[in-house]
């Protein structure tokens, strides 16, 4: 109860000072609006529906970006973090591609792909591919030997070992990346569907924007916030039931 308590006390404070300030004229309320008038924003968009077709049409491309990424990064990770041959070609070029911002390649990907929602979920995966890819690399490295010791008496077959032993000594590092991966796909989302998009979360913020309708574009960042944090926190908590081994590394 306390630890729910010291997540939402910051929060609440944070909102009834922004509310002063915006009330107040501390700054201009037309493009400070105050969370009184952001929340009456919201909930004209959830009487009308829109925000839930929004955020149904975001989800979606999200979660299948989000899962191929993931799944490529962890393969990839675990297959150049133990075997030499496929680092040495592999890496390098991640390594070239790693530093280029995501948002960089939107133009690149809308002349592959076009504008529809195939670009934008290879957008969210490219761009959760690298953390995943990092960490479960740098864990399949940083294995204690005395586990692979073991692993050559008692396995001896190849696969097994992967999924015996590299694998679940991985994990932490493997649920670092995802975890961050996570976040990176939230940005993701938004900026992907600020091009060629006819709903969603992002695409709301930008038709808010052009129309100057302030509120309503603040109403649908905190949308987009609370989504965030909602599926980080979910992540954590099935994480801990799946693994509970993990649950110090996730707090």
């Amino acid at each position: 109860m306390k630890k729910k308590l010291g997540f939402f006390i910051p929060i609440l404070c944070f909102v009834i000072i922004w509310e002063i300030i915006s009330q107040n004229s501390f700054v201009n309320p037309n493009l400070f609006p105050p969370p009184s008038k952001v929340a009456t924003a919201l909930w004209s968009m959830m009487n009308t529906g829109i925000i839930f077709l929004d955020i149904r049409d975001s989800f979606w491309r999200l979660i299948i970006g989000l899962f191929l990424g993931s799944s490529i990064g962890v393969f990839v990770g675990l297959l150049a973090g133990r075997l030499k041959l496929i680092n040495f070609f592999l890496s390098p070029v991640i390594q070239v591609f790693r530093p280029l911002p995501p948002v960089a390649i939107i133009p690149l990907v809308i002349i592959w792909l076009g504008i529809d929602n195939s670009a934008k979920i290879f957008s969210i995966a490219f761009a959760v591919f690298f953390p995943v890819w990092l960490s479960t690399h740098l864990g399949a490295q940083q294995i204690p030997k005395i586990f692979l010791w073991s692993g050559k008496l008692f396995i001896h077959s190849p696969f097994k070992k992967f999924i015996k032993i590299i694998f679940p000594a991985s994990l932490p590092f493997i649920i670092t990346g995802i975890r961050t991966g996570i976040a990176t796909a939230f940005i993701m989302i938004f900026v992907s569907e600020l091009t060629g998009a006819s709903g969603g979360v992002g695409y709301r913020i930008s038709v808010a924007h052009l129309a100057y309708n302030i509120d309503e574009m603040m109403a649908a960042l905190v949308v987009l916030a609370a989504l965030g944090a909602t599926f980080d926190q979910l992540f954590v908590y099935f994480t801990n039931k799946l693994f509970p081994w993990l649950k110090l590394s996730l707090k």
